[in-house]
């Protein structure tokens, strides 16, 4: 299984940090918060992990080279030019999925944003998707505005706004998204159907929901935190160390 980091982020929320900085370089109780995702991902025993980049793309290509890949065979994906977002990140990566040999790999992608942390357990989210061969997405009760809707066989349904009462699809169950999944080659195959260079993983699923299976995740006593507000990094490290 193959890794991919969403890191291209500009990190606006966290400014006055992210003006001399990519977030994905934000320090958090010594140590940026890319090498969190990455240590995660390694200690679940994914280390072909790609990594997308945009503000200050050369920081973390950098810092990625003088820590080896914090044991990890890490490349880059470069948006420099143009921020393509969570789906036209995703699909931009195909033609860098391949093995150390240089052959091209067929497998599924375990993506997940780089200011995310949360206590999941990755292998037992990898072990669901290995028994069903149907992509996972990682979500939650907590509230939230926004949405997943899901089905009674926890199949993707939908997606809602309770601020506006926007409604796309149909009404389910409502769980907030991760930022977290795991998604078959069937998946990621659609991905290149897209037209769109830009686009949310959102917008993708609720295109090819009614096509595709995309299973909800709930993992057992999940906690999270996203790291996306600049007072809110002394929480973070505490959170990190809990974790």
């Amino acid at each position: 299984m193959v890794g991919m980091i969403f890191a291209a982020g500009l990190g606006t929320r966290l400014k006055p940090l992210t003006d001399t900085m990519p977030k994905a370089l934000v320090p958090l109780a010594g140590k940026p918060l890319l090498q969190w995702q990455v240590e995660k991902l390694r200690g679940a025993g994914i280390t072909d992990i790609i990594v997308n980049v945009h503000h200050f793309p050369d920081m973390i290509i950098d810092t990625i080279r003088q820590n080896s890949g914090w044991g990890c065979n890490i490349m880059i994906s470069d948006e420099r030019n143009l921020l393509l977002d969570t789906g036209g990140g995703l699909r931009k990566i195909t033609p860098l999925r391949l093995s150390p040999q240089g052959e091209r790999v067929n497998e599924p992608i375990l993506a997940c944003n780089v200011d995310i942390l949360s206590n999941i357990d990755i292998p037992s989210l990898i072990a669901r998707y290995e028994e069903s061969g149907i992509s996972q997405l990682v979500v939650s009760d907590r509230q939230t505005q926004r949405y997943l809707c899901f089905d009674e066989h926890h199949t993707l349904c939908g997606w809602t706004n309770m601020a506006t009462g926007e409604l796309k699809g149909t009404d389910g169950r409502h769980l907030a998204f991760s930022g977290m999944q795991i998604l078959s080659p069937e998946v990621l195959a659609r991905l290149k159907e897209m037209q769109e260079s830009k686009f949310s993983m959102i917008d993708f699923y609720l295109k090819v929901m009614g096509e595709v299976e995309l299973k909800a995740y709930v993992p057992k006593d999940y906690r999270m935190m996203d790291v996306g507000k600049i007072d809110q990094i002394e929480e973070a490290e505490r959170f990190a160390k809990s974790i």
